[in-house]
């Protein structure tokens, strides 16, 4: 199956990026590389992006679509909460920008066997990496009750959660839960029927608590972020798209944090927390969909794009010692 994943907000993300030839860029998600070859368009001749993902299915596809980039073009397998170790090797003297483009892609929720998909029948897997870590049925089978329905509601938000994960485990009892649609049935089992009938898809919540789990992503987004700052050059931009409310309120209070500066009480003469704000947020309130792109692409129906650009070294307050 060909990996097939169409890109959210390219046009802003690239206007927001003030993308230049001759930059560097890192693409953190790279996916199938669709902002990455936007980016490639703008920075030739002479720049050069590298490319991380942690889908072996996704790199190959990337490698296909950016081949006429050649040498512009670095692209390696790896997690983006390794930021730093990835780079270090490439002993880049400018870094001018950072995307983030977080979440599932649309190949992963539509390949049955990657088992991202409520509405697929397919292996209970959701590994963005399906070489390494628990599936999604090792937790589905092997957590407790508590623990599941825990996730379920932090992650997912669902009001239903223990009632699900009571259901899961009583289901278990029987036989391992090993494919989605055995999933999304003992899911719909333990909604009440009045509930199913409102929103969006009983499971959707569930399964994206699960994904969510799987692969350990709100966990990692404010480090990586982070470290970009960091790593940027004096100037340089960083953009983040979320698609759920929990991954944006990271990405928002993340880069508030990085353009607070100094904590000290306004009443002591000089700062004793040294903290100097490092970010500048350009995004005021987070960029959406235009009305033409959800035309074309509903799923872009709840991404959000939040930019902010690296700040010079600037005390406000002298430091005490």
């Amino acid at each position: 199956m060909d990996f097939k994943h169409e890109p959210v907000m390219v046009t802003e993300l690239i206007s927001w990026l003030n993308c230049r030839p001759g930059g560097v860029y890192i693409d953190c998600t790279l996916g199938g590389g669709g902002h990455a070859q936007a980016i490639l368009e703008r920075i030739s001749p002479g720049g050069h992006l590298i490319g991380i993902d942690r889908d072996p299915a996704a790199l190959d596809a990337a490698r296909r679509r950016l081949a006429p980039f050649k040498d512009m073009v670095s692209i390696i397998q790896g997690n983006y909460r390794d930021l730093k170790s990835l780079l270090a090797p490439f002993k880049l003297e400018k870094i001018d920008g950072f995307v983030f483009d977080l979440g599932v892609s649309s190949h992963q929720l539509e390949s049955p066997d990657r088992g991202f998909s409520y509405q697929q029948d397919g292996p209970l897997d959701m590994r963005m990496n399906p070489q390494e870590g628990q599936t999604a049925s090792d937790l589905v089978n092997g957590l407790s009750e508590d623990a599941l329905a825990g996730i379920i509601q932090k992650y997912g938000e669902e009001r239903w959660a223990k009632r699900i994960a009571q259901f899961i485990v009583q289901a278990r009892r029987q036989k391992p839960l090993k494919t989605t649609g055995q999933l999304v049935e003992v899911i719909k089992a333990a909604i009440p029927a009045g509930a199913r009938r409102r929103g969006p898809h009983p499971a959707r919540r569930t399964f994206q608590a699960l994904r969510i789990a799987v692969n350990d992503e709100l966990n990692s987004i404010s480090p990586s972020l982070k470290a970009a700052v960091e790593l940027l050059t004096p100037g340089g931009r960083l953009g983040a798209i979320s698609f759920h409310s929990l991954e944006d309120r990271i990405v928002k209070q993340t880069f508030r944090e990085l353009a607070r500066g100094c904590t000290c009480p306004p009443k002591l003469p000089v700062c004793v927390c040294g903290k100097q704000p490092q970010l500048q947020i350009l995004t005021r309130r987070p960029i959406g969909p235009t009305s033409g792109e959800l035309e074309r692409n509903p799923r872009a129906r709840s991404a959000k794009l939040r930019v902010g650009a690296k700040l010079a070294v600037v005390l406000k307050r002298e430091v005490g010692e």
